[in-house]
C-alpha cells in the first residue's frame, strides 16, 4: 500500500510491532462546476491515498481523468453509506489512506460522509479535511446580503408537517438563510417561502455557478417567484434569502460567463 507522510497517520506499525497504526481519512471538497476549481493539496491527496471513496465513481472518474490520477474507487452514497462504511473503517484501520468525495462541494454537508466521519472518530482514526469549493459561501458572497450571521439550512423537507415547520423556522429566523434546492423544485419552494415570509423579502437565487450557464436573480422574493413559475430550469440551485430588517439591497437580474472547464 502507499500512505501519505505529510499529513495524518503513514500507516507505519504500533509501538507494539503489532497491528499498523491506522490510516487517515481525508475529506476532500471537490469542484461544484468548474474543473479548475481544485486545490494542489486536494489533487496531491487524491494522487497519494489507497482509496478514493465517491458518491459517484462515474463522476469523479471524469474529475480525476482530467489531471491524469489513476485511482482505485469504491461507491459511496446514501444507499449504501452504513455497509459501505465498514468496509471503508477496515481499509483504515489497517493502515490505508482513504479520500471522501463527493460530487461537488464537501462531504457531509447536504452529501453522504457524516457516517462515514463519525465511525472513523469512533475507531481513532485521524479525520483531516481538505478544504475547497463550496456552493454556500459562493452564493451568499455574491448575493450582495454579505452578512456577519448566516443560518444554512440544506434542503427543505419535500412535504407534509416537515416542510411547513421548517418553513416556519425560516420566517422566524433574524439571520440571513441560505438553502439549497433541486431546480424540478425550486419554483414552489420560492412560492412557500414567498407565504411564510412575505414577498418583499429579498432573496437571490444562484445557478449552475461556476459553470458556463452561471446565473444570479437577486430581487423581492414575490417577483422572483413569478419568475420562476412555470420555467424550465437546469442545474443545482442555490437561495440565498436575506435578513428582515435589511434594508436598500441591490435588485436586478444578472447573468454571468465566467471561466470555464468542462
Amino acid at each position: 500500500m502507499r500512505f501519505v507522510e505529510s499529513e495524518g497517520s503513514t500507516g507505519s506499525a504500533g509501538p507494539t510491532g503489532g497491528r499498523p497504526a491506522p490510516g487517515t481519512l481525508y475529506v476532500c471538497a471537490t469542484p461544484i462546476g468548474n474543473l479548475e476549481d481544485i486545490t494542489m493539496r486536494a489533487l496531491r491527496v487524491l494522487r497519494e491515498v489507497d482509496l478514493v471513496a465517491a458518491e459517484d465513481t462515474r463522476h469523479t472518474r471524469k474529475l480525476l481523468a482530467h489531471y491524469g490520477i489513476p485511482a482505485k474507487m469504491v461507491s459511496y452514497h446514501e444507499h449504501n453509506e452504513r455497509s459501505q462504511a465498514l468496509h471503508i473503517v477496515e481499509v483504515l484501520l489497517g493502515g490505508g489512506s482513504v479520500a471522501l468525495v463527493s460530487d461537488a462541494g464537501t462531504p457531509g454537508v447536504s452529501d453522504p460522509g457524516a457516517h462515514l466521519i463519525r465511525e472513523a472518530i469512533s475507531n481513532g482514526i485521524p479525520v483531516v479535511p481538505v478544504p475547497g469549493p463550496s456552493a454556500v459561501i459562493a452564493a451568499l458572497v455574491v448575493s450582495g446580503f454579505c452578512p456577519d450571521e448566516f443560518t444554512f439550512i440544506g434542503f427543505l423537507p419535500r412535504k407534509g408537517r416537515e416542510r411547513r415547520e421548517a418553513l416556519e423556522r425560516v420566517a422566524q429566523e433574524k439571520r440571513v438563510v441560505v438553502l439549497y434546492e433541486s431546480p424540478y423544485r425550486v419554483a414552489r419552494t420560492l412560492s412557500d417561502l414567498t407565504v411564510a415570509v412575505g414577498g418583499e423579502r429579498r432573496v437571490a437565487v444562484a445557478r449552475e455557478l461556476t459553470k458556463v450557464h452561471e446565473e444570479v436573480v437577486r430581487g423581492a422574493l414575490g417577483e422572483i417567484a413569478a419568475l420562476f413559475d412555470g420555467r424550465t430550469v437546469k442545474g443545482e440551485v442555490t437561495i440565498v434569502l436575506d435578513a428582515p430588517e435589511a434594508r436598500g439591497r441591490p435588485s436586478s437580474k444578472t447573468k454571468t460567463r465566467g471561466d470555464h472547464t468542462k
